[in-house]
């Protein structure tokens, strides 16, 4: 690990001001609290060293003797009003997110979702989209456990996905679904990498140093890189022909998709790599339409996929919630001081973090006034 010293603080964010019902916090504190009996398992090992070749032997060590410490989560409610932080070691407190997002809308649905769509209902649902995404060929993956309704209702989705027999399902980022149903486990870069390495060196060398450490430790292998870290144009004046040429492709999370694949297309092209020997792969609030739509102006210039994420796993008759659990604040090590990270955005008007802080990485930036 590249970072051994570093802490982390990250910060709940109800983006839809969902309120949430009286007891809540309470409820999700039991549950937080029976994480700390979780460990994995000498199969549940064997199954990462022969699936995940890009974790180490000495990550996998780490990941066998590894317990969820419930100290390292603060969660408070105040009438509708929920607050979580997680604060630890960097290399424990990123372990936190995706089951702690998972809960909070499992947890939620079950207190508030009494008149869901009966689960035959939900099959159909499941089998009718499954169906769309094979006909027009779109290649996607399930990227939907952080705001399920619930565990039942997406081990159901995979099931019944899998049951067309032409699915073109590529994988899910639920690598214990992935193991129960034998499927690829598949993700990408997450926006905290390059948040974490503008704390290090600075906003203009972070896409830069982001790329160089994910080199480092992964050698080749997961070769999607993010883009909208601090906007896409920022960060293709670093993505040079050494870069367009070693990654496999980009990650779409922000801004209009359409635009997106020109400007990328043209990257390529003018640093004299064929774009349809690259992937993009779409990752923004993806709904099946949508991401057909995409398909067909990708089609013949460029690879493309699909991570798909709430549409999938929280189609049910509910509003899904609107919620986030990202990276607000790092110190680098024990003598330095704590520092707010701060995330741009492709979608007007979508800057995450500290107001102070985001003008100031914008005003470095050149990035005028959204």
């Amino acid at each position: 690990m590249l970072y051994p010293r570093a802490q982390v603080e990250y910060e709940f964010t109800n983006r839809g001001n969902t309120p949430f019902p009286d007891g809540f916090a309470s409820r999700l504190k039991i549950q937080i609290e029976k994480m700390a009996s979780l460990s994995l398992s000498k199969k549940q090992k064997t199954y990462l060293e022969d699936t995940c070749y890009f974790l180490t032997p000495v990550y996998l060590d780490f990941l066998e003797t590894y317990t969820y410490n419930p100290g390292e989560v603060s969660i408070s409610q105040d009438k509708g009003t929920f607050s979580l932080l997680v604060k630890g070691p960097w290399y424990r407190a990123i372990l936190w997110e995706v089951p702690l997002m998972a809960l909070i809308s499992e947890i939620f649905f079950s207190m508030t979702a009494p008149g869901t769509l009966p689960l035959k209902n939900i099959k159909t649902i499941n089998k009718g989209k499954a169906a769309i995404l094979a006909e027009n060929n779109v290649r996607f993956a399930d990227f939907g456990t952080r705001r399920r309704f619930s565990s039942v209702t997406h081990n159901m989705l995979i099931a019944d996905i899998l049951s067309n027999e032409n699915n073109t399902l590529i994988g899910t980022s639920n690598v214990h679904l992935a193991k129960k149903f034998n499927i690829k486990p598949i993700g990408t870069m997450a926006h905290e990498w390059v948040m974490f390495h503008a704390v290090l060196v600075g906003y203009k060398m972070a896409n830069t140093l982001a790329k160089d450490a994910w080199i480092q430790v992964f050698k080749g292998d997961l070769g999607i890189i993010l883009t909208d870290t601090y906007t896409t144009d920022i960060f293709l004046s670093s993505f040079d022909t050494y870069n367009a040429k070693l990654f496999d492709g980009v990650r779409h999370d922000s801004g209009d998709p359409i635009s997106f694949i020109k400007k990328i297309i043209h990257h390529y092209k003018k640093h004299r790599v064929d774009p349809t020997t690259k992937t993009i792969v779409f990752s923004d609030g993806l709904d099946i339409d949508k991401a057909v739509a995409i398909h067909n102006e990708c089609n013949g210039k460029i690879r493309d996929s699909y991570g798909i994420g709430t549409n999938l796993t929280n189609d049910v008759g509910e509003i899904p919630l609107n919620i986030v659990i990202k990276l607000s604040r790092c110190q680098l090590a024990p003598n330095k001081p704590w520092q707010h990270t701060v995330k741009l955005s492709d979608d007007k008007g979508k800057n995450t973090g500290n107001p102070s802080e985001v003008e100031t990485c914008m005003r470095i930036l050149n990035i005028p006034e959204q």
